[in-house]
């Protein structure tokens, strides 16, 4: 049998926005590590609200009382803080249209539920690393912006 490990064993602060609580329960256990938290949110307006915090990425639903994560990412890239933010879609949703529109408003990547954890964990650690090489790469803050 293989010997455990973390796959994020990066430090990041993560905030996964889902309106299923069984979900967001299962995220904090199956993505948290000893280098990564996982903040949640029960909506987008939630979430915009939590952002102010300071994230490295955002797990985010599209199917969402209050504000759906298509108008969360609109709002997202709209806001200069939250711009280069990365952001996976995880979602129910695996139609084209879905796809291409979260894709055209923005989305760094996107999974279809039922989430795999595991392989949605090195998916995640993909993105962060990427991201923080195309933060380190950019010319002094063109497209280094933080959600703080």
């Amino acid at each position: 049998m293989a010997e455990f490990f973390y796959v994020l064993d990066e430090s990041a602060r993560i905030l996964f926005v889902d309106d299923d609580p069984i979900l967001r329960e299962f995220a904090q256990v199956n993505l948290a590590s000893p280098a990564a938290s996982v903040d949640v949110a029960a909506n987008g307006a939630e979430a915009l609200e939590r952002l102010i915090e300071g994230f490295d990425i955002v797990l985010l639903d599209l199917e969402m009382p209050v504000l759906d994560g298509f108008d969360t990412l609109a709002a997202l890239r709209a806001n200069p803080r939250t711009r280069d933010l990365p952001v996976i879609v995880q979602t129910g949703r695996e139609d084209v249209e879905a796809i291409d529109r979260a894709f055209r408003l923005g989305a760094t990547s996107f999974v279809t539920k039922p989430l795999n954890w595991r392989l949605l964990s090195y998916q995640m650690l993909y993105v962060l690393r990427a991201s923080r090489a195309e933060r380190k790469a950019a010319p002094d803050g063109v497209g280094a912006e933080r959600a703080a």
